[in-house]
Formats: structure tokens, sequence, C-alpha cells
């Protein structure tokens, strides 16, 4: 998905040590013909990764048509999970392919990718999460590439859990990523708890999409992703009425990154070459077939140079 926002902010993103928060969604219009609201959750000031994890949008459910042009990623992959509806993807890799609910679409888009997403005739609502990876320095060059994976089913007292990157309740996933991962959903029927045995090295985020979920002590309400720091083995998970969660987590990123409309750098200067080269088309993103209609243009840098942020010490 991309990021259309009118006037997306640059972000520079440092990894920090942490304990446990709540991170509560801000509402962003999106503009162009999509004409659709998401609820963001990642970055935010007080913290920008959860692992290699560096955008999270959870939208839906809406009755919405999606129609998103071809439009340029770098530096990044995208990790696309939907819970209703279907969207056609097509990729200058020359991938023509559909995301569906409890099926992963992973697309690469290291030194550079095109893409276009749009709602089938049959899809009246869509609801999901869209999902952002950054690529650590050593890859972040990586070429183009599209995984897909539709996870089976696993239950742990009650709970279904579908395991669509990393190993969770002895699921694994085989798609690749350039860092230690995990993302999954899981369904909690009301009144279930469950203790999940989670790797000690990663920080995790506990996205609450529908119901109500508490995890530990910590109470979530619906949108809101509640964090976990490193050092734990077990993750324990609790709902009264039954709850559906999306589980992200990693080792800690400990990189810092440039993130600007749909690119993910390391300096200013990147980015506004990556930009000059999507509005002279350059080989870089290569070219959507299929699509019917023009491409996204880039917004208009901000006035002065990208500034670095980071997570507060």
């Amino acid at each position: 998905m991309s990021n259309v926002e009118a006037e997306p902010a640059e972000v520079t993103c440092a990894s920090t040590p942490g304990g446990v928060e709540v991170l509560q969604p801000r509402d962003v219009p999106l503009g162009g013909p999509r004409a659709m609201s998401v609820r963001r959750t990642l970055p935010q000031k007080q913290r920008s990764f959860i692992g290699a994890w560096c955008f999270c949008d959870h939208y839906g459910p809406d009755n919405v048509k999606m129609d998103v042009a071809p439009h340029p990623h770098t530096g990044l992959q995208t990790v696309s999970w939907l819970f209703t509806g279907e969207i056609e993807h097509r990729d200058s890799l020359g991938v023509h392919a559909f995301v569906r609910p409890g099926e992963l679409n992973l697309m690469t888009g290291g030194r550079g990718i095109a893409h276009s997403e749009v709602s089938t005739p049959s899809s009246t609502v869509l609801h999901g999460v869209q999902l952002w990876l950054a690529l650590p320095d050593a890859h972040r060059d990586a070429p183009r590439d599209f995984q897909h994976y539709a996870p089976p089913t696993v239950t742990r007292n009650g709970a279904e859990i579908r395991v669509f990157l990393g190993s969770l309740a002895g699921s694994t996933s085989p798609v690749t990523t350039f860092t230690p991962l995990l993302g999954a959903e899981i369904v909690l029927p009301a009144g279930a708890t469950i203790e999940l045995d989670v790797t000690r090295e990663f920080e995790h985020g506990v996205l609450l999409d529908t119901g109500d979920v508490t995890v530990g002590e910590t109470a979530l309400t619906p949108g809101a992703l509640g964090y976990v720091g490193t050092g734990r083995t077990t993750l324990r998970l609790s709902t009264c009425d039954g709850a559906r969660v999306v589980l992200l987590g990693g080792e800690p990123f400990g990189e810092e990154i440039v993130m600007w409309w749909n690119f993910v750098g390391r300096t200013h200067d990147e980015i506004v070459a990556y930009r000059d080269e999507w509005q002279a088309e350059t080989d870089r993103f290569g070219r959507v077939e299929g699509y019917a209609g023009a491409r996204l243009p880039a917004p208009p840098l901000p006035g002065g140079r990208l500034r670095p942020r980071g997570n507060p010490a």
C-alpha cells in the first residue's frame, strides 16, 4: 500500500531499549482515489520500530474501493494481510497476484520497485493491516522479490493462530526476511487465556483488531498496539468477550533510517535522489504493466532538509 498522505513527514527512526507501553493509533486520511482513513500506530514519536517493523496501518472494516496507482518503494519489504476483502496486486517484477484473507503477500523493494493495488469488484468491505519492514543496511539494495504464503491454522487453548512470518506455537513460515522476525494473526474465543512461548531476544507488539484483550496485566482498546520489550520468554494474552490480534516481533533493529513518503533511506540526499528518479521514470523502479491509469506522482519535498528523528532516550 502506498503512503499517500498529502504532506508526508520525514521520519528518522532509531531502535531504543524500553519496557511495556501502549501506543494509541492516530487517524490518517489517505488522499487520492482510494479516499480511505487508516489507524497508524507505527511510527510514533515514542517508538519507531518493533524489531524491523517500521510502519503499521490498520484499516476497516470500511465499505470502500481501493485504487492505488503504481507507486515506488525503496529499502523495505511490504507485508499485506487482510481480514476481509480482496486486492489485486501488480508490480514491476511482473507479478500479478491477489491479496486474500489469511494469506500473506510480501514484496521486497530494496533498490527499487513499483506496484499498484486495486480492490476486486466483488470486494465491498476492506479490513486488514499494511505493514512495512525496514531492510538492514547490508541488504537495503536487495533485488525485487515477491513471496506468497497461506499459513495453516494451529490451535492453542481454543485460540486460532496463523503464523505468516517466523515461528510460533509450533508453526514456522517459510517466507524469507532479512532480520529475525515474527508475524501472526491470533483469534481468541470468549474467556480464553493463552501463554505463548516467545524468543527472549525479540521485542513484541500486540495490535488489537476487534474485541478486548489484555497483554499481561495491560488491557488494550481496539486499534491500540501494546509493546513488550526484550527479555521475556512467554507472552500471556487473555480476553473476556473474544478478540482478534496481530502479533509482531523481532530483534531490535539497531539502525537509523530516514522514511519519507514510500521511500526508506539513510540520508536526506538519498530520499531526494529516489524521488527524482521516480519522477524521471528511470529503470530503478521499472514499470507496472496491466494497470489502467497513470502512475502516482511523488508529493513535494519539505522546504528544508529532512532532519534526523529518533526515539526519545
